[in-house]
């Protein structure tokens, strides 16, 4: 087997936040790649509105610069436990990662795993120290943190030797060592070429190319993104399609890609070695195989772990259906979330035994409610139940999911945080107090006690606690964990809501309507400070009869409405809500619209 020495495939991984995206738009700066003059919007490889709003990466994508005649393809991947579906899909097209670490924070939960994942993969890191020039950096303590959690990994004697960088991501500026003076980002280039090795390649075998993304082309159709590991392909060649199912189906390459830049470029021919995108095959998934039409042999399938929480999705049934978006029926619905499945191999997909309600299974809610909101702004209409924990059964034992929790909030706060995750089934297994003023914390809890949580702890810490989790093990069912403590106020007639309505129910609890909005039989329209749920009659408006009284009428004043997110939203309902959601709208309602119908008495959970 041969190595082409030049080309170079890595894969920057890390923890939401520590500047993994950032990094990479200082390495395409650098590389040349733009005019002088040309301007360069920040996080440029956060292509969509929702990460660019969010701040967040959402989809791994591809992009390569040019270092030293050696092309160096680099693939940005989502630091956000909910999205690590993405990171186990590309891992299995590159030969080594940098693993991110922040100088302050140092590795969290996502760093753990997806590290695990890379040295399950036998792939060397470079660990890259970013943001010391933060006021609060410790890089010396982050150093032995990471090769504790090497250590911890199991990682070999090869591995646990990594090379260290140091980086001012922002500013494009590494260091091999904190005392020396660097103007660019050259020391982690260089570093780059010692340590990932090149791709081994066997150029006279039969073609295999492993799809391990998949994007789309308004002009050619369906792109399928993979590493060539054997073999060449140029346009126009036969090719075989080895499915997931067994079956061979052959097809022709119609146009061929490779990543230069943030572009991608038509080429001709493309050799083992190289990341391409495939166009002209229509019917492709992720974990299949490209291969020759006249000798078709597979590689071995991607495996990711799998979902952990699920949500109902349904058609929107209210009386205000189908005015806000233009797909409002079950067949659009079901052809979106479909569609949504071919690219992200973390989600799962069922019918249930209503015709209009598709169960849809994930990682978490961040990543579900990420493709509802994706939905609204293309003109869905859907309703969506409350999320629920997936279960198993094991030798007659019914096992949940256990999330490691890593809690890091003002000294002040470990009470009550510690209070409210134990009435969720939490329990600390350890505390660390650098002696800053902060403290970390570690639980493992139940996925079901962390629904709806994040509101609650970002209230009890005052806004300064961070809150970061991930998947840890299958374990025994822990028991009943109390959810919401208080009910609903509930619209018990349709039309718009009043101010003298409003006025007179904010000493009930908090409202989330404002004056004038169209409100309808079963919408929640606050939250009722007693733990029952309370229909109210919203519309009601000021009789108008006797003006001439002597007590003149006094300004109504209302105390602020709380306008709940998605998100939020999702986290407040209980198991007989859901949340509807429109392109303008996310509207709370009782399943059972009817008052009459519902049933009465305390809320039980």
């Amino acid at each position: 087997m041969e190595v082409r020495q030049d080309i170079r495939n890595i894969a920057i991984i890390a923890h939401v936040d520590h500047g993994k995206t950032t990094l990479v738009d200082a390495m395409l700066r650098q590389s040349g790649l733009f005019r002088a003059n040309e301007a360069v919007v920040d996080r440029m490889m956060d292509s969509m509105d929702l990460e660019r709003e969010r701040g967040i990466t959402i989809m791994a994508k591809n992009a390569s610069v040019r270092y030293s005649g050696v092309k160096i393809n680099i693939v940005d991947t989502p630091g956000h436990s909910d999205f690590g579906g993405e990171v186990e899909r590309v891992l299995k097209m590159v030969d080594g990662v940098m693993l991110l670490v922040d100088a302050s924070e140092g590795p969290l939960p996502q760093t753990r795993y997806v590290l695990s994942k890379a040295l399950a993969q036998k792939l060397p890191a470079i660990v890259v120290i970013n943001k010391i020039d933060r006021q609060d950096a410790r890089a010396g303590e982050v150093v032995s943190e990471v090769f504790d959690l090497f250590i911890d990994l199991d990682a070999t004697d090869d591995q646990a030797d990594f090379p260290i960088v140091y980086t001012v991501a922002r500013d494009g500026i590494a260091k091999l060592a904190l005392t020396d003076t660097s103007a660019d980002l050259r020391p982690l280039f260089d570093q780059i070429l010692k340590t990932i090795p090149p791709p081994a390649a066997k150029f006279d075998g039969v073609l295999q190319v492993l799809v391990a993304n998949l994007d789309y082309n308004d002009y050619v159709g369906r792109l399928a993104i993979g590493r060539i590991y054997a073999g060449a392909v140029g346009v126009g060649d036969q090719i075989s399609i080895c499915k997931l199912d067994g079956r061979i189906e052959k097809t022709k390459v119609t146009k061929l890609y490779a990543f230069e830049g943030l572009k991608q470029t038509p080429i001709d021919r493309a050799e083992a070695g190289e990341i391409i995108a495939l166009a002209g095959i229509e019917d492709i998934y992720i974990g299949e195989t490209v291969s020759s039409a006249d000798d078709p042999r597979p590689l071995p399938p991607i495996t990711v772990d799998e979902p952990t929480i699920s949500m109902m999705f349904s058609v929107n049934t209210s009386p205000f259906s189908g005015r806000e978006g233009k797909y409002v029926t079950s067949r659009k619905i079901r052809e979106r979330l479909d569609k949504e499945a071919l690219a992200n191999v973390a989600i799962r997909i069922e019918s249930t035994d209503a015709m209009d309600t598709f169960k849809v299974s994930g990682r978490g809610e961040l990543q579900l409610a990420i493709i509802i909101e994706m939905m609204r702004r293309e003109g869905y209409e859907v309703q969506v139940s409350k999320p629920e924990v997936i279960t198993r059964s094991e030798n007659g034992r019914r096992m949940e999911p256990i999330e490691l929790t890593v809690i890091d909030c003002p000294e002040t706060f470990i009470g009550v945080v510690t209070e409210a995750l134990g009435r969720r089934r939490g329990r600390m297994t350890k505390m660390i107090n650098h002696g800053t003023g902060r403290v970390r914390l570690e639980f493992e809890v139940p996925s079901r006690g962390l629904i709806g949580f994040r509101s609650e702890f970002l209230t009890d810490t005052k806004g300064t606690g961070l809150l970061n989790t991930i998947f840890l093990r299958w374990d025994d069912w822990q028991g009943m964990i109390s959810q919401r403590i208080t009910g609903a106020l509930v619209a018990d007639r349709p039309g718009p809501a009043t101010t003298y309505a409003l006025f007179n129910l904010q000493e009930r609890g908090e409202l989330f309507v404002r004056p004038g909005t169209d409100v309808y039989e079963g919408m929640v329209i606050g939250e009722n400070a007693r733990d029952v749920d309370l229909d109210v009659n919203v519309v009601k408006e000021k009789k108008l009869t006797n003006m001439r009284a002597s007590t003149a009428d006094d300004a109504m004043r209302l105390v602020p409405f709380r306008e709940l997110s998605l998100e939020q939203a999702l986290e407040f309902i209980r198991e007989d809500e859901l949340v509807e959601v429109t392109p303008a709208s996310i509207r709370m309602r009782k399943k059972i619209l009817a008052s009459n119908q519902r049933p009465k008495g305390r809320v039980t959970e």
